[in-house]
């Protein structure tokens, strides 16, 4: 079956993020250069410039997919300890198995502090992982599956914070065993 021009185009337009994405976690945006990365794709700029207009629109694309990697962690299957629990392992296979996504994260939220539209970008990621863990979390505290007297919104922003600090760490010193038993320690002290 020959792919549809709609199929390549896709393709293309995930192989140029991924290449974005891999340049980011390893030279980090001092790095990024719109060259290199058509470059590992084997294409010209000018056809990572159809695709991507401007740098700026390539690194909303490299936003999205490392959001969709967290996504990936998000069930919506069982009870929302179930899902929790779901979520803090998920969190903590990607802390072991995708170094690069931490990489990614940390240069993201270093950059946001210099740009405005980045630092939105972020916010609203935030934002939105902050009502999904609230909307496990009442539920989960109301049925005791959290210890007595957690504000919910509290330990919402706990998770997300430790999270951060996990990205937020450079790269030669970050431990990925470490980050493991920093989410595995929250979750335990959150009961769940």
């Amino acid at each position: 079956m020959i792919p549809t021009p709609t199929a390549r185009s896709d393709r293309k337009r995930k192989e140029l993020v991924d290449a974005a994405y891999q340049r980011l976690a390893s030279a980090g945006f001092e790095g990024l250069r719109t060259r290199d990365v058509a470059g590992a794709v084997g294409v010209n700029v000018a056809t990572l410039h159809y695709y991507f207009p401007t740098k700026e629109a390539l690194i909303r694309a490299v936003v999205g997919h490392a959001m969709s990697r967290f996504a990936s962690t998000l069930s919506a299957e069982g009870t929302p300890a179930q899902q929790l629990r779901a979520h803090f392992a998920g969190l903590r296979r990607l802390v072991r198995t995708e170094p690069q996504l931490m990489a990614v994260m940390g240069e993201l939220a270093l950059r946001s502090t210099r740009d405005p539209a980045l630092a939105a970008i972020l916010r609203q990621g935030d934002d939105a992982w902050h009502a999904w863990l609230l909307r496990l979390l009442g539920p989960a505290a109301k049925d005791g599956a959290l210890p007595a007297g957690r504000n919910p919104s509290d330990v919402a922003a706990l998770v997300m914070a430790t999270l951060r600090g996990l990205y937020m760490l450079p790269p030669e010193s970050r431990n990925p065993k470490r980050g493991e038993q920093a989410l595995r320690e929250l979750e335990r002290s959150l009961g769940i």
